[in-house]
């Protein structure tokens, strides 16, 4: 009984250990270079869209392993729209809402087929993802337009003035709006985690172990920290740290305690006998691929302010990415399995293999590999570990 209950945890904790080793062996191949401020602040911001759409994309997957190969399009497409208002003289607020509302307006077009027309989701989003890679082409006339709103690149990630202010300068040498930042993230997680374990606990659910909860409460604090420790020696919280962070609060209270939550984990896990049971499931697939686009268009908006212009090419390979780092993070390739969670694991491991492999010249197609096997791994993974608990 023992040991499986070792084995089980082990298998739930795997991503976490995968990432932990491979920063270590980053760390040790890099000579450090990877633990340096400045390369975790890359990290984050390099790796913004990648959060963004992965949390999206979980939501699509979630439903029966379904995925939107259009999303990279999406973001030339909308970004495309957004920075020739912007080069006009239009209000880069203005822009900003209309990036917004073109990746809505995809994501509506695309549930409707998906949904209502039964339109597969691979046909539909591969449809789109040609055709809206072409109108991001006739908007900027197949020119790269460049940003120059520093409003615009300040807030969203772009230059380099693209911090949070510093309000509390009382450490030398440190961001003090950085680390009470950090401090508050601790304690909120902390009063989430155990406040929440202790109100299950009283309505007489089944609560995990609270050793595990400890040791998982420990480990998640201190890689806060330590994080809140670098960015506070460089420049402080970059403005894309506060978009994700923004990104991944709602959408964990989304699946976790909303019912359209839960509904769509019950489409992934069995949709005949969800439909059978009274859901409407093609306002759920809807719902699915409308936060797609949503996320999608604030995609646009950060990849576009981080390289302060926009080109008919941006967003190439971005579906893939977050696709990887969803399945990577645990979500099930069958669909019902999965959460925030595991995505922000998956898409920070990306991230270090990218970075880790950058920063030692590793020849760019073999990176391509490198992620391939990664994705290969962690879905074989979520094969097997399945073939064993039947």
């Amino acid at each position: 009984m023992e040991k499986t209950k070792v084995l089980s945890s082990l298998q739930k904790y795997t991503m976490v250990i995968a990432l932990v080793l491979v920063f270590i062996l980053f760390s040790v191949l890099t000579e450090g270079k990877i633990l340096l401020a400045q390369n975790i602040n890359n990290l984050i911001s390099q790796n913004a869209y990648v959060f963004v759409l992965a949390t999206g994309m979980l939501l699509c997957i979630l439903t029966g392993g379904n995925i939107d190969l259009s999303v990279g399009s999406v973001i030339a497409f909308a970004g495309g729209i957004g920075a020739v208002i912007m080069e006009k003289g239009g209000n880069s607020f203005i822009a900003v809402a209309v990036m917004l509302i073109v990746g809505t307006l995809v994501g509506v077009l695309q549930g409707y087929f998906i949904a209502y027309v039964k339109v597969p989701p691979f046909i539909a989003t591969l449809a789109g993802m040609y055709a809206f890679r072409g109108l991001a082409n006739v908007v900027l006339q197949g020119y790269a337009v460049t940003i120059d709103d520093k409003t615009f690149l300040n807030v969203f990630g772009g230059g380099a003035d693209c911090y949070v202010p510093e309000f509390l300068n009382f450490i030398e040498g440190k961001n003090g709006t950085c680390i009470i930042a950090g401090a508050l993230g601790i304690i909120i997680y902390l009063v989430v985690t155990f406040g929440g374990r202790i109100r299950a606990k009283k309505a007489g659910y089944t609560v995990d172990p609270l050793f595990g909860v400890v040791v998982k409460a420990v480990i998640i604090c201190a890689a806060i920290a330590w994080i809140t420790n670098k960015l506070s020696s460089f420049k402080g919280i970059p403005s894309a740290l506060i978009w994700i962070g923004l990104v991944l609060f709602i959408y964990t209270y989304v699946t976790t305690k909303t019912t359209m939550g839960r509904y769509l984990y019950a489409v992934g896990g069995n949709e005949k006998a969800t439909r059978l049971s009274g859901i409407n499931t093609k306002s759920v697939y809807f719902f699915a691929y409308v936060n797609m686009g949503l996320l999608a268009g604030l995609a646009s908006i950060l990849t576009i302010a981080r390289a302060s212009s926009a080109q008919p090419t941006y967003g190439q390979g971005y579906e893939m990415d977050a696709i990887a780092a969803c399945f990577i993070g645990g979500a099930s390739a069958y669909g019902g399995i999965g959460n925030v969670g595991g995505v922000v694991i998956g898409a920070v491991l990306m991230g270090v293999i990218n970075q880790g492999m950058s920063i030692m010249g590793v020849d760019a197609n073999y990176q391509k590999v490198v992620k391939g096997l990664v994705l290969l791994f962690a879905v074989l993974f979520d094969i097997l570990s399945k073939k064993d608990k039947k």
